[in-house]
């Protein structure tokens, strides 16, 4: 059985996720988002939390000698999925044309799947998404805004 980890690596976990859910947050605090630095913080510290309780409760469960046939730890993923996807959807506004607010629920649903990868001990996956994430959300978020420039200008030749 793989041991808990320490006291020492739960507060380093804890604060990568803080720092994962940041990194993130800065890039839709920057572009004036409704749910900017501190939300995606949360959003991740929250996941990390979650995630550190249920290695922990699984852990001890084992420890004790019950039936972990009928424990399935990886079922706290389901819930904490669907909970963030909760609150992302609270960014989604609908207008009679158009629908604002999906890039920044999406970056909600990632800055909980970083807080839970810190959570979880996986720090390469944690490094690696927030970096195509940044990319996605810097780089393609330019070229979308030309596009739409260019497109919502008829005099203009692309």
């Amino acid at each position: 059985m793989e041991s808990l980890p320490s006291t020492q690596d739960i507060v380093v976990r804890l604060a990568l996720s803080l720092a994962a859910g940041g990194i993130i947050g800065l890039e839709r605090q920057w572009q004036q988002k409704p749910a900017g630095l501190r939300t995606h913080m949360m959003v991740g510290l929250g996941a990390a939390a979650f995630t550190l309780i249920a290695l922990e409760l699984h852990a001890a469960i084992v420890e004790a000698g019950s039936d972990v046939s009928r424990v399935d730890p990886l079922r706290f993923l389901q819930g904490l999925v669907g909970g963030i996807g909760f609150l992302g959807a609270g960014t989604i506004i609908r207008d009679r044309d158009s629908v604002h607010g999906l890039t920044t629920a999406a970056s909600i649903w990632v800055a909980g799947a970083l807080g839970a990868a810190c959570g979880g001990g996986h720090y390469v996956i944690a490094g690696v998404t927030a970096g195509l994430a940044l990319l996605i959300l810097l780089v393609l978020g330019a070229v979308e805004h030309r596009m739409d420039d260019t497109s919502s200008d008829p005099d203009q030749v692309p």
